[in-house]
Parts: structure tokens; sequence; C-alpha cells
């Protein structure tokens, strides 16, 4: 059973990122703001629900958080940044973005870039720990998924339809045979072997 907060008398904002290994694609975020007294006994870390589960239960935060947000950081951004900052700065464009603004926010993972003068926690695992941060991940590993379905039907040979940009054999191999694509972080070791800054078409 996950945890409904950290601080029972703060506006909490529960943070969370996906999207942050993989070779193509933007990185995203959401936060989440939950009632203190919010129940979902669905709701886990994203990474351990279907994809059906996952889809649900965006449609019941969506409609029953006090307040959420997605943030996005562009591939092209990606590589100007790095990945960790990219992954912050999605969070806090994410948090940028809430109807409501919270009192504390808690984050998954262990670094965070402090967002102006609200307090922080980050949390390891903090996705199968709190409601607000799996909420999190769920909209934020859903509204990716979202974009990357729409990437493929651009670019259907890196089947991003099923590996969602992750550094899988088959986009690998996709990458070797026909190069890369507007949406590949270039700074990322593509092929998995140091070789990098290849051209679409090469």
């Amino acid at each position: 059973m996950l945890k409904p907060f950290l601080n029972e008398n703060a506006v909490e904002c529960g943070c969370d990122e996906a999207g942050r290994g993989c070779l193509a694609g933007a990185v995203y975020a959401a936060a989440v703001i939950l009632s203190p007294d919010y129940r979902n006994d669905l709701l886990n870390d994203s990474k351990q629900l279907t994809a059906r589960q996952r889809y649900q239960l965006r449609t019941e935060i969506e409609r029953d958080a006090v307040a959420w947000a997605v943030g996005i950081v562009t591939p092209e951004e990606i590589d100007q940044m790095n990945i960790l900052r990219a992954s912050i700065t999605a969070m806090h464009r994410a948090i940028d973005q809430l109807s409501v603004r919270p009192d504390h926010l808690i984050i998954d993972g262990n670094r965070f870039y402090k967002y102006h003068d609200l307090p922080h926690t980050c949390i390891v695992k903090g996705d199968g720990k709190y409601l607000a941060i799996a909420a999190a991940s769920i909209l934020a590993k859903t509204y990716r998924d979202d974009y990357m379905l729409r990437l493929h039907d651009e670019y259907p040979m890196y089947e991003w339809n099923h590996n969602m940009g992750y550094p899988t054999p088959a986009h690998r191999a996709a990458i070797r045979q026909y190069g890369t694509t507007p949406y590949h972080r270039m700074t990322f070791n593509l092929l998995g072997d140091a070789q990098l800054n290849l051209d679409f078409g090469a």
C-alpha cells in the first residue's frame, strides 16, 4: 500500500519522469497534487502496471487530482544540457503549469535542482512508495508513450511502438541500417559501441 503523503500538513506535489534512458525522443515529466485523503488501491509504480492499467489510472488521476501537469524537454535540448538536467528541467516545467502552488515537492530519485523557494525531498524508488509520485510516473509514462507512438508513424523502422525509444537490439540494429532521425539524442551512445553523430540516411 502506497503512502498518501510525506508531510500531512503540506500541499504536497509528487514528481517523476519518463524516458531518461532512451536513445530517441523527448523526456517527459509530470507533477501531481493529490488530496491528503486520496486513496486508489490500483495506483502503483507505472513499471509495475500493464499499459491498459496505466491508461485507466491516467483518466482517474486527471479526474481526481487537485492539480496535475506534464512538462517536456526535447531531444535537441537534451543534447544541449545533458539528460540529468533535462529530466529535472522537465519536472520544473510541469510544476510551472500547476494550477495550485504546492508547499513541498517529493521527487522520485536522488537528484533534483531546487525549484524557486520550494522545499523538496528526493525519494529513491518513490514511485513505489508515495501515491503522488506514482501518479506522476503514470502521467509521464503514458503521455510519453502517446508521443513515441506518433513518432513511430513517422519512422516505423525503429519499432518505437514496441521499444518507446529505449536501447533494444532491434532499435540499435535499425540505427545501423537506416542512420538516425531528428528525434535521436546525438550525445548518447546510439550503437552501444561509442559511435556517435550519424546522419539520417547515411
